[in-house]
């Protein structure tokens, strides 16, 4: 049996062109965007990061690396290679780079910089006119590329507000040989000698994640993974990540269970270069009960189905680079309760397009309100998704990027 056009659609990587996006961002912006890529022409670009599978950064990736391709930008996407160590000590560095405070002793940074080394003998870039890096993992490759006429960039998607300060002094040293360092918000500015420059991820609206479905195909997905339509959903789409903060959402949630009645459902997966994951899932799973569901899936489907249908998305993070699942819930209409911190609070105002909360007693208190207010839960999702269109969207992170490279294009 041959698959209809829109399941071989959302079982692709997610080729769309600026045409499609047309409809949604207007005529002008679409001319706009398309004069943009004429003036800097054709132009061979590689981004390096560390894995194809799991987290915000391959959620990006994937779209804009096709995306720059289709309108004539030959990009091509490194991956870094590494051992069980290795990821060990870059999410070490993840951590720490947040703000927590633990120890990365000169054996680590042994592991560390050999791993990068070893993937820098293969890794060939010469012919590129630009490299952008990705996050910690592959930070230090810079150091090993001897001759770089093409500008260096280095991208920091994490809350980088409050980092720990030994572990950054000792980036430093690689940061410090980039052309420019890219971060997603001011406030993650560091006042590095270099250029610093600011971008705000942005979602595929194509995807299978965050493409429309028809109430049956929610019912069917929904069913299918065994989430009951008898209660009202209140879900956290996300890693399991201490950062996420997947304990007090339950804490949130059982306070609220006491004047609402509703499921929970927690969904996520594990990228690949987090060793943390598997065991944050199951100290989860041994906190919950029979109203709590815990699926650690890799369905874009479930993931769409689930923010389309829950009548409270939580992202309740302590610590957010950005937080593109708060995005991906927002551009579905969805009431949104986020933590307020880091990239959250750039994309909801409180009490407009959905509410921010710095504890869980209010998380608790925003879950009750929204259940028991229909009408706002609408209000809050209308105005949601206008400014996921308006702000982002695919088409303005590459119009981002065309006015980095243009910026930076080098004679030859």
């Amino acid at each position: 049996m041959s698959l209809a056009a829109p399941d071989i659609d959302r079982s692709t990587l997610g080729l769309h062109s600026l045409a499609q996006y047309e409809p949604i961002i207007g005529r002008k912006a679409a001319d706009r965007i398309a004069g943009k890529a004429e003036r800097v022409g054709t132009l061979r670009v590689a981004h390096v990061s560390s894995t194809f599978y799991g987290g915000g950064v391959t959620e990006i990736l994937t779209p804009l690396t096709l995306m720059m391709n289709a309108i004539g930008i030959e990009t091509d996407w490194h991956l870094i290679q590494g051992t069980p160590a290795f990821f060990g000590c870059t999410k070490k560095l993840h951590n720490m780079l947040q703000g927590a405070d633990i120890d990365f002793p000169e054996v680590d940074r042994q592991i560390y910089e050999q791993v990068v080394f070893e993937n820098a003998t293969r890794i060939h870039v010469e012919e590129c006119d630009a490299v952008i890096v990705h996050d910690p993992q592959p930070l230090p490759l810079v150091h090993h590329i001897a001759e770089r006429r093409m500008p260096w960039f280095w991208q920091c998607h994490v809350d980088l507000s409050s980092p720990h300060p030994p572990t950054w002094k000792y980036l430093q040293q690689f940061v410090g040989q980039y052309d420019a360092a890219i971060f997603s918000l001011p406030e993650y500015g560091q006042n590095l000698g270099i250029d610093e420059l600011f971008v705000t991820p942005a979602i595929n609206p194509f995807s299978a994640k965050n493409v429309e479905l028809s109430d049956s195909e929610i019912d069917d997905c929904l069913t299918q993974h065994g989430i009951p339509p008898d209660r009202p959903l209140v879900a956290q789409v996300s890693r399991f990540d201490v950062w996420k903060d997947p304990k007090g959402v339950i804490e949130a949630f059982r306070m609220a269970r006491k004047e609402v009645d509703c499921t929970l459902v927690l969904i996520g997966n594990n990228a690949s270069d987090d060793p943390e994951g598997e065991t944050i899932l199951e100290d989860i799973k041994r906190s919950i009960d029979d109203g709590i569901i815990v699926l650690a899936v890799d369905d874009p489907i479930l993931v769409n189905a689930l923010q389309r249908r829950a009548a409270v998305i939580l992202q309740k993070s302590t610590r957010e680079g950005f937080g593109l699942t708060v995005t991906e819930a927002m551009w579905k209409g969805a009431a949104v309760i986020g933590g307020n911190v880091g990239g959250i609070r750039r994309q909801i105002v409180d009490g407009e397009n959905g509410f921010l909360v710095d504890s869980v007693d209010q998380a608790a208190k925003r879950i009750v309100q929204i259940l028991k207010d229909p009408a706002l839960r609408q209000r809050l999702g209308r105005r949601a998704k206008e400014s996921v269109r308006e702000k982002f969207l695919m088409s303005r992170l590459l119009e981002d990027w065309l006015d980095i490279l243009a910026r930076y294009q080098r004679p030859v």
